[in-house]
């Protein structure tokens, strides 16, 4: 597998010039890990004897972090609320250099609790206001993010389905990149039903690419890929099209044709939470610093094997990108 990802540090140099923005659906993941040994006399559930507690950034803000990570330049715009789990999600962003914009509003910022046993999730309690209340105008997205985006090497979109992206946003902030001749990529919720059109990237997985082409399978059916990748490159004239599809790795689609299939390269796979958001930000990443769809795509997989390895959302920096490659080849 080294070899597939030929000029490694090169491309990691590169990407470590780059800045990227995102904008989306930031979170706070908050997660309380502990070991059940009895079962409540209250009621018929386990007791969790709690052992640790710690939060970090989800959602738009785990897409900035894996950037981060990566050794890229990252601002991402989102809902953080004047609450004291936003002013903690600006914390945990600012931290690893990250600058934040505030879209306005006045609902309590997104926060997603996690009750981890022994490794596993017991149950997840959610903290969110109704999607409307995270809505932006167009005059907003224009004075917030139109000098963001002329500075910019590019623009992520991701949409958790919260509410930050809505058909105007995406359209105005894609006019901004497109006039800027900035890299754009959308990572879709097709139950949304958004609106968008000409993006450089999209990356759904199997289930939402379907969901976005309008094919419905009957159980145990193939995958149907070359129709799935023509149906929607006639809807959104999206450049590239990359399908992760679990187990069966990566599926590269350019301008409508199916290029290939990159097996996944998950070793151990401990949880996937984020890991979509890793997969992503390292694609950007790759092509922005010039990779092709392939090269990029076997970094994108590369990064995402190393995050599935950890406990909860997680990111991975060069160094251990570096050494998990080295290791598969």
């Amino acid at each position: 597998m080294g070899t597939q990802i030929k000029g490694l540090p090169g491309l990691l140099r590169k990407i470590a010039k780059l800045r990227i923005l995102v904008v989306g659906d930031v979170m706070l993941d908050r997660y309380i890990k502990g070991d059940a040994t009895r079962i409540s006399p209250e009621a018929p559930v386990p007791v969790i004897d709690v052992s640790e507690e710690f939060s970090t950034a989800g959602g738009a803000g785990n897409v900035a972090l894996n950037i981060a990570a990566l050794g890229a330049r990252c601002v991402v715009a989102g809902y953080f609320g004047s609450d004291q789990t936003g002013k903690t999600l600006r914390e945990k962003l600012e931290d690893k250099g990250i600058v934040t914009l505030s879209t306005p509003g006045s609902s309590q910022t997104i926060m997603k609790t996690r009750v981890m046993v022994r490794g596993q999730q017991l149950c997840r309690i959610d903290r969110e206001s109704p999607p409307a209340e995270y809505h932006v105008t167009a005059k907003d997205a224009e004075s917030l993010l139109a000098a963001e985006i002329e500075a910019c090497d590019a623009v992520i979109l991701s949409d958790y389905a919260k509410g930050i992206l809505d058909n105007e946003l995406i359209t105005r902030v894609s006019k901004l990149a497109h006039a800027a001749g900035k890299f754009i990529a959308l990572d879709p919720k097709p139950r949304r039903l958004l609106t968008f059109k000409a993006l450089d990237l999209i990356t759904p997985n199997e289930r939402e690419s379907l969901q976005l082409a309008g094919i419905k399978l009957l159980p145990h059916t193939p995958f149907p890929a070359a129709e799935v990748c023509a149906k929607l490159h006639k809807l959104y004239r999206t450049k590239y099209l990359v399908i992760t599809r679990g187990k069966d790795g990566m599926l590269l689609s350019e301008n409508g044709l199916v290029k290939k299939t990159i097996p996944t390269m998950a070793r151990e796979v401990f949880d996937v939470s984020g890991a979509g958001d890793t997969s992503l930000a390292a694609l950007v990443l790759a092509l922005t610093a010039g990779a092709n769809l392939e090269k990029a795509a076997h970094f994108s997989n590369a990064a995402a094997g190393v995050v599935v390895g950890k406990i909860g959302t997680a990111t991975v920096t060069p160094k251990e990108l570096a050494a998990y490659v080295a290791h598969e080849s």
